[in-house]
């Protein structure tokens, strides 16, 4: 097996991985919530990250991976952005309706694409493009139902879906500049993370729910529930930082609306939640964007390997044919000596 081939398996496994895992943690957080009334979002979220350092930090211990300690501010800054990012989301969900919400989310993609134009200077085809609007129209066809603006979660809004989008783009860079692994750079941001959330869940949660965490009634089962939701949680930190690190941010992106699609389709399935024809039309109009970005994204990434390889070949042979470079490997015609010059010689 090529290296191809296996840096494909590789991101198609991430995929699928972050995929299951995600929508077994909603289902699992949907119960929490709905069945159990533990309504502590930002809290449940510093415990999953705290579990899944300490079980890093297991790991690590076992020697399950590596530590590589690298840019310590980088780290830093990463880790109190990214746990930002995730109680502005809570916030956002809290002051606005849930069609609006929707809407947030949907505009992390294109945010996305204009960040990593703008200072990154990537470029995306005019058919990446057009499978992107067809999935986000998907979406929102399928999610979107009421848009009751307003001036506070319109900012919270703003500043949720900026933070996200460079948290995510930090994650690929990060990776890709101090050639880190997924799990290292989990690892090291796991602490701060984690930090951000513990100190802030609590005000946050009090603030959108006027309950206290500490006064929750933790039942056997409601403890056990959440146990599961924290294991989980660890599979579903470690898949997002390895699908953000094989692929893109924007791929990630996508991949958390067709997990959004998916979700809906094993809510109706499984606990019967209301559908209707919207709901039937934007999954299918999403899966159809989905499967055209993710034929493009494989063709145009060929193309690039043919070229590179193409670029390569060119290369080498342009080497093999200048006399300079001929000679600089000791390989030029003058320091061949012809056969009547070794006849002569001896």
């Amino acid at each position: 097996m090529g290296e191809g081939d296996k840096f494909q398996l590789g991101t198609v496994g991430a995929l699928s991985l972050s995929v299951v895992s995600s929508v077994s943690i909603v289902i699992c957080n949907k119960a929490l919530m709905s069945t159990l009334h533990f309504i502590f979002a930002t809290t449940l979220t510093s415990w999953h990250l705290l579990v899944t350092f300490c079980s890093l930090h297991v790991a690590l211990k076992m020697r399950l991976f590596e530590h590589k300690p690298f840019d310590q501010k980088a780290v830093m800054g990463f880790g109190i952005l990214n746990g930002i990012s995730i109680g502005l989301l809570n916030l956002s969900l809290g002051f606005n309706s849930v069609g609006f919400f929707q809407m947030t989310k949907l505009a992390i993609i294109p945010c996305t694409i204009l960040l990593e134009i703008l200072f990154l200077g990537k470029k995306f085809s005019k058919r990446i493009q057009c499978a992107l609007a067809i999935l986000l129209l998907g979406v929102g066809i399928a999610t979107v139902t009421d848009l009751q603006l307003n001036a506070l979660g319109s900012f919270l809004s703003l500043l949720a879906v900026v933070t996200t989008c460079v948290a995510q783009i930090m994650t690929n860079t990060i990776q890709k500049k101090f050639k880190v692994s997924s799990t290292q750079l989990l690892y090291q941001s796991c602490p701060y993370q984690s930090a951000v959330l513990l100190i802030s869940g609590p005000y946050l949660d009090k603030l959108l729910t006027n309950l206290s965490v500490f006064s929750f009634n933790y039942t056997s089962e409601v403890t056990a529930v959440i146990i599961l939701s924290c294991v989980l949680s660890i599979v579903v930190n470690f898949s997002t930082f390895l699908v953000i690190g094989k692929t893109s941010p924007v791929t990630y992106q996508v991949l958390g609306h067709l997990k959004t699609c998916l979700v809906l389709a094993f809510g109706y399935i499984i606990v019967r939640d209301p559908f209707n024809w919207r709901n039937i039309l934007g999954i299918l109009v999403a899966m159809v964007g989905m499967v055209m970005y993710s034929y493009y994204c494989t063709l145009e990434n060929q193309q690039k390997s043919a070229e590179s390889s193409g670029q390569a070949l060119q290369m080498r042979e342009g080497a093999e044919s200048d006399p300079l470079v001929s000679a600089e490997n000791g390989n030029s015609v003058f320091n061949k000596r012809s056969p009547v010059w070794s006849k002569e010689k001896d």
